[in-house]
């Protein structure tokens, strides 16, 4: 599809406030992928809040500037580049848990890199990354820690009071 000079402008313009408004964005590598086969990464990404897409490199590098995203390594925009924004109550970790898994299925598909918050990522981050596990799950998890801590809290404290009255238990049975 060839576009106009003008048309590329207001792609690379709309591309840079969506990463704006982003949590963060994931560059791939598809070439070799078939298009009902993207069409399963998109739909599995859709549960983190994440849109994948793919977009032609000089209006990405162009985005990508406007948007002040600083850092950019221009060998992540040779061959065909494919992208995955992240929304901005997306879970990064969920994306990248999502992009790695399809990458272990489709060998053609590789995660060149990731952006949030500042901090560029490698692929083998973004696959650490996925591996930590999504929001709910760490905070399920944090929830457990604290509860227990309170709940053993509470039979420390228990313990003396508890010990004292089988005592008095005792003392009175002894008495009878």
């Amino acid at each position: 599809m060839n576009l106009t000079k003008e048309q590329k402008k207001e792609r690379s313009q709309s591309l840079a406030e969506e990463i704006k408004q982003s949590a963060g964005i994931f560059f791939t590598g598809y070439q070799g992928l078939k298009f009902t086969e993207l069409a399963g990464l998109r739909a599995s990404l859709s549960d983190a809040k994440c849109r994948f897409r793919i977009e032609r490199n000089s209006i990405l590098f162009h985005a990508l500037k406007n948007a002040g995203v600083e850092g950019v390594d221009e060998s992540l925009l040779k061959g065909p580049t494919a992208i995955a924004i992240l929304k901005e109550d997306g879970d990064v970790a969920l994306a990248a848990k999502g992009l790695a898994d399809f990458g272990k299925k489709m060998e053609a598909f590789k995660i060149r890199a990731g952006y949030t918050d500042g901090v560029w990522y490698d692929e083998a981050k973004v696959k650490v990354l996925a591996t930590i596990g999504s929001r709910e799950e760490n905070l399920s998890k944090l929830a457990g820690a604290l509860y227990s801590a309170v709940a053993q809290s509470a039979q420390v404290l228990q313990a003396p009071i508890r010990d004292f009255a089988y005592v008095l238990k005792a003392v009175e049975d002894s008495k009878k």
